[in-house]
């Protein structure tokens, strides 16, 4: 198994356990709030994993695009955090995530016309399958 997938699985799992836990978080409040309580603590982790693992001359090597780029995905991840806890609040956190996982569809699109990436059958097919599964649960 590569590295990254490894990390990735890791992501997957976690990720799976996030949607439950801020469900649970958010029976007494808003989703906004959830939201900024859950991302301070967020900070918090990314800062010590920061300081743990990854040596601070490592800024240094940051350029100004490099700092867009991230300031923009930064920008992107909050409006779809903010439309994400406002959905599992008032949703079913098992639609919700399935519904926002779809977002593979948006990432692999971006990821060929954007970076290039290519793009073989088993992805193609992939897609359509989620496309399909979305469909499956939006309609009524």
């Amino acid at each position: 198994m590569k590295q990254y997938h490894l990390f990735a699985l890791l992501s997957m799992f976690f990720a799976g356990l996030t949607a439950v836990l801020a469900k649970l978080g958010l029976k007494n409040v808003s989703g906004d709030t959830g939201l900024a309580v859950r991302t301070v603590f967020v900070f918090i982790f990314v800062w010590l994993n920061i300081f743990a693992f990854n040596p601070l001359k490592d800024f240094s090597k940051l350029t100004i695009k490099d700092v867009l780029f991230l300031a923009i995905s930064a920008l992107t991840t909050s409006l779809s955090w903010i439309f994400y806890y406002k959905a599992i609040k008032i949703g079913n956190v098992s639609e919700v995530a399935l519904i926002d996982k779809a977002s593979i569809l948006i990432t692999i699109i971006l990821s060929i016309l954007f970076l290039k990436e290519p793009i073989s059958w088993k992805i193609a097919t992939g897609c359509f399958l989620i496309l399909g599964g979305l469909w499956i649960l939006t309609s009524k």
